[in-house]
């Protein structure tokens, strides 16, 4: 992987179609009976946050972030869905989008970063289980599973509640 050129940007309109299949290919239509997908329905994206990686142009993976209050709290994201292509999974690229969308979070001063995930995954990129019973979803999700990455100092202590979405304007 690290020798092959390749190009993490910003997702653009014209990449939602080949997204969208992504999706379907990979969480199929189980996906919208999912806590963290009703968290994200009709709610906004962190629009710069919302990363692709490309190999000579073709679509290799993708991951968005929304934000989303915390106990009515703002300064958090939830990070979800993320996307790679079947013959591109177990090289690394999910951590690579993971990683550059935390760092361009973090210049953003987002204080912390949610996701519902496996933990053995997502600690690669530092994210560990949050406090149970610290935060929820508005639907059943298993709190083992409820991940979270600290952005600024002490984050974890000034956000617990119900993760709500941010409506679209």
């Amino acid at each position: 992987m690290s020798d092959v050129p390749f190009l993490i940007c910003q997702q653009s309109p014209d990449d939602q179609t080949k997204i969208k299949t992504l999706h379907e290919a990979s969480f199929g239509p189980a996906r919208f009976a999912r806590a963290a997908y009703r968290v994200r329905e009709g709610c906004a994206l962190a629009p710069e946050l919302c990363l692709k990686v490309e190999i000579g142009g073709n679509l290799v993976g993708a991951v968005y972030f929304a934000p989303v209050t915390i106990g009515g709290r703002k300064g958090a994201l939830m990070l979800g869905p993320l996307a790679i292509a079947p013959e591109f999974i177990n090289q690394g690229w999910g951590l690579k989008l993971i990683l550059e969308g935390v760092k361009r979070g973090a210049q953003l001063d987002y204080e912390l970063v949610v996701l519902v995930g496996d933990l053995p995954y997502y600690a690669r990129a530092g994210f560990s289980c949050m406090r149970p019973g610290q935060i929820w979803l508005p639907g059943p999700a298993d709190p083992a599973r409820i991940l979270g990455l600290e952005l600024s100092e002490r984050a974890f202590s000034r956000f617990a509640g119900e993760i709500r979405g941010i409506p679209s304007a």
